[in-house]
């Protein structure tokens, strides 16, 4: 497959032989990221870790992505499961890159019966596995809108009967889809092969394009509680703010949000206050804005030096009045917005080897969140764990006893990890996408 031509998609049972769990398998020993392998080693993906592991892959890597909200129920745990996502490319030219529309189906959950191979039986090694019925295959239907330039990030929302996807572009240029068309044809397989062949995704339009950023730009977010409302910042240092108009357009306020000196990594709206919003920079601050006030003045709090380097992400809690921020450090803080002024993390955890790339609370679960980075691995943390006292004194791998007790769970198996959703509707599965490719899995720890 053309790494430039992404239309071809497949997805399939995780196979990866680089995925573990913290926990010990079976067979054989634990490995935690960072320590050596031998040349006759090697690392197996322990099923049993899993309720579901499946993974992705798109042609081209996608950057970012985000979980497209469906009619099919809330809090869906019954197998097999189905996903709608909406990613970008990062095609290696930049006149090649798509948005795309996508339907994970058949999900099951993954089988932990392992077959047995006698090494010394020749005529059982020469013996094809039993395929996996196709009744049990997972499925993928895509369909493709040709997008100008990389996609830094995107994200979608629910706005007027449409859902709605706005794009980043590596070009400077932030643009509005609706997805409406994509997504009636990725649940009809008649109509997808049409949209296909009459190479429809190559003439649709977005709705609405801001060419006003004076730089591209990452930082994205629509507002939770408003509908419609949009923000996004660049990497010169500015903020704009978006509001709905009539037929598909908005009005986006020319004058920048003032406050940071330096590039807008990340913003977030608060998921309760609809004037509320907080951004992290490459200046090494967090700071909250109220979206009421000239933008001279809507820098409501401040935390400087909140990192001691880069910080490239922030997630908002959702139910409680927390920020996680991770950045080119590997440190993750959490703070709470009720002591923000003091400018100290009521939590920090050094668990990442290289720059953390995402992170993002557990949708429901407030003292849950996952992590993950370009050390290859994704982490788990429930900050309401604590070290048992009575468990200090039993005899433990050395490596094990020193990492966090609120370390849950380590997921790897992906090569430069760019971003992760927990899915709104699917209790405790996880999607991520990397130079690698994407998977969904779901743990047996949440």
């Amino acid at each position: 497959m053309d790494v430039d031509e992404p239309n071809p998609m497949e997805v399939g049972e995780e196979e990866s032989d680089d995925e573990v769990s913290s926990e010990e398998s079976e067979e054989g020993e634990v490995y935690l990221p960072g320590k050596p392998i031998a040349e006759e080693e090697n690392l197996v993906c322990d099923e049993t870790a899993y309720v579901m592991l499946h993974q992705a892959h798109t042609g081209a890597p996608c950057l970012s992505f985000d979980i497209i909200p469906d009619d099919l129920g809330e809090r869906r745990e019954e197998f097999p499961l189905t996903s709608y996502l909406v990613a970008g490319t990062q095609a290696a030219r930049t006149h090649v890159n798509n948005v795309i529309i996508m339907k994970m189906s058949n999900l099951h959950r993954t089988s932990t019966e392992k077959k047995k191979k006698e090494e010394d039986d020749e005529s059982e090694s020469e013996e094809e596995e039993e395929d996996i019925p196709p009744e049990k295959l997972p499925q993928m239907q895509c369909a493709l809108i040709k997008h100008q330039g990389c996609v830094n990030r995107i994200r979608v929302t629910r706005h007027s009967n449409s859902i709605l996807a706005a794009s980043w572009s590596e070009l400077g240029q932030v643009n509005v889809w609706n997805l409406n068309q994509q997504l009636t044809c990725v649940n009809d397989p008649a109509l997808l092969s049409s949209y296909e062949k009459s190479s429809e995704g190559n003439r649709t339009k977005p709705l609405y394009t801001f060419s006003g950023h004076q730089q591209e730009g990452f930082a994205m977010d629509w507002s939770p509680t408003v509908s419609g409302v949009l923000a996004t910042g660049d990497c010169r240092r500015d903020i704009h703010l978006w509001q709905p108009g009539e037929g598909g357009t908005w009005a986006v306020d020319q004058r920048p949000l003032i406050g940071h000196t330096d590039s807008v990594e990340d913003l977030q709206w608060s998921p309760n206050e609809r004037s509320v919003l907080a951004s992290c920079s490459v200046d090494k601050s967090i700071r909250i804005w109220d979206s009421r006030a000239s933008p001279a003045k809507a820098c409501m709090l401040t935390c400087d030096s909140a990192h001691d380097s880069d910080i490239n992400v922030i997630s908002w809690n959702r139910n409680e009045p927390l920020i996680v921020s991770g950045g080119d450090d590997g440190v993750l803080h959490v703070w709470d917005l009720r002591t923000f002024t003091t400018k100290t993390p009521i939590a920090t955890f050094k668990h990442h080897t290289n720059y953390i790339s995402t992170v993002e609370w557990h949708p429901t679960d407030s003292s849950v969140l996952a992590s993950g980075g370009a050390d290859n691995q994704i982490a788990l943390w429930d900050l309401s764990v604590e070290r048992d006292a009575a468990e200090e004194g039993e005899t433990v791998n050395e490596e094990l006893k020193n990492l966090p007790p609120q370390l849950l769970f380590i997921h790897q198996g992906q090569t430069d990890i760019k971003e992760l959703h927990w899915h709104p509707q699917l209790p405790g599965v996880i999607l991520s996408t990397a130079n690698s490719g994407f998977n969904i899995f779901r743990t047996i720890s949440v």
